[in-house]
Formats: structure tokens, C-alpha cells, sequence
């Protein structure tokens, strides 16, 4: 599913260290994701996937190392300035507003815009990718299945405009064939809307399905990385990650 990409680095991040209270998190993880791309953050349960996210998008404080967005420091922004500048994080467990309407929780999406922004223009984007969506747009959140709530974390993101979407585990707790639609339009969103999106799922398979490049974090440290194939191709991820 790769398809042709720009080479200028979006996001980078140099030696990163973080911590909650006495426990560190985070032993100096490096990475980049180029524009156009989608890069995948493998590794089990407590390898720092999520953590790594969170610094992404100033929800935690690094200890040590430098976050770059698009060339500037983004040290000392809050979340609220970085969704702004075009960071935008779908977080694990979908976090959706369950006691408003579908339509409701893609406007909250757009809170961070210009009032004059075209927010109905974009909420036709997000039904165009998530035709449900637009049918369920006056239920109440709560109402809808796992896998629709997980398009709607999805959507919400995407109603921010995001320059790259941080999706953490979108196939958390959903049945394969749902996993597989969300996985569809996760590769239709760079594919077709050139959205930048770093990823962080345990089901590996599916992540490289779609990613360009992968890193694996083991223990807060990033233990190997590479291409799809080039992963694929290593008999130690193959059994670690990929279950054959």
C-alpha cells in the first residue's frame, strides 16, 4: 500500500526522556516522520507507545531531547497551541463525548479554527470518508457501536485540520472485520488526503500494512526500525510481532 511520498521531515524527535514522577517512561527515543507519510510506533504493552504521543502532543512534559514540529522547538507549548498549529491526537479509548450528537462531537473538533473556517465543509469531507457517520449524525454518541465510535474519535481529529494526525491503537478492542474498514480509511486518508499520520498499534501486521516506515520500542527504547519489508523480513519481529 506505499505510495509515492515527500521527503521533508515533519516531525522529529531527538533523545527523548520522559517520566511519570519517579518512573521513567522514556530512555531517549529519536524518530521522524516525513510529510505524506504514515509511520507505524510498534511494541507490546508498556514499551512508551502512548507516552511518546503524549509528549507529541504536550500532554506530557519531556524530561530530556527536543520535540520538533516542521522545524521549531515545541517546547513549553500547551496542547490547546499545538492542536492549533496542526498536531492533533486521536487518543486511545476513543475519548468521545458520549452525551452529544454525533454532529456535536465533530464541531468540538474544529474548536481550535478561525470562526469563518469552513466547518461544514469540512464535516462533508469527514461523511465523505465516513459515510455512517452522516447517518448517525443526530444520535447520541454513546449510541453508536465501537467501531463507529472509533470513526468519530477519527473524525473529531480530523475536523482540526490536522498537518499530522497521532492515532493511538484504532484497532483497540474491535472486531477483525471492523479493524480491517478502519485500516481502509486510515490508508485513504494519506492516500487521498495526504493526511501525515504517526500510528501507534500493538497488531503490528495491520500497521505495516499501511505504514511506509515503522519504528519498534521495547522498554522506552527504540529497539529497531525500518520499511514494512525490511521488518517483515526479520525473523525475530515476525515471531515477536506478527505471530508467525
Amino acid at each position: 500500500m506505499s505510495t509515492a511520498v515527500r521527503s521533508d521531515v515533519v516531525l522529529r524527535l531527538s533523545g527523548v526522556r520522559a517520566a511519570y514522577g519517579f518512573i521513567q517512561a522514556l530512555h531517549g527515543v529519536s524518530l521522524e516522520v516525513r510529510e505524506g507519510t504514515v509511520v507505524a510506533l510498534l511494541g507490546a504493552n508498556g514499551a512508551g507507545k502512548t507516552t511518546t504521543l503524549r509528549v507529541v502532543s504536550g500532554l506530557l512534559s519531556p524530561t530530556a531531547g527536543a520535540v520538533e514540529f516542521r522545524g521549531r522547538n515545541t517546547s513549553g507549548m500547551s496542547p490547546s497551541r499545538l492542536v492549533g498549529q496542526g498536531i492533533v491526537h486521536a487518543p486511545e479509548g476513543r475519548q468521545i463525548f458520549g452525551d452529544v450528537t454525533v454532529e456535536e462531537n465533530l464541531r468540538i473538533g474544529a474548536y481550535s479554527r478561525p470562526w469563518r473556517a469552513d466547518i461544514k465543509g469540512s464535516m462533508e469531507q469527514v461523511f465523505g470518508f465516513f459515510p455512517v457517520l452522516k447517518e448517525r449524525r443526530k444520535q447520541q454518541a454513546a449510541s453508536l457501536s465501537g467501531g463507529e465510535q472509533q470513526m468519530l474519535a477519527i473524525g473529531r481529529a480530523l475536523m482540526a485540520e490536522p498537518r499530522i494526525l497521532l492515532l493511538d491503537e484504532p484497532s483497540l478492542g474491535l472486531a477483525p472485520l471492523i479493524v480491517q474498514e478502519i485500516y481502509r480509511i486510515i490508508h485513504s486518508l494519506n492516500r487521498e488526503k495526504g493526511v501525515t499520520i504517526l500510528l501507534v498499534e500493538q497488531n503490528a501486521s495491520v500497521a505495516l500494512d499501511v505504514a511506509h516506515y515503522a519504528y519498534v520500542l521495547e522498554t522506552g527504547r527504540i529497539a529497531l526500525s525500518g520499511t514494512p519489508d525490511e521488518l517483515r523480513g526479520r525473523e525475530d519481529v515476525r515471531r515477536s510481532y506478527l505471530g508467525y
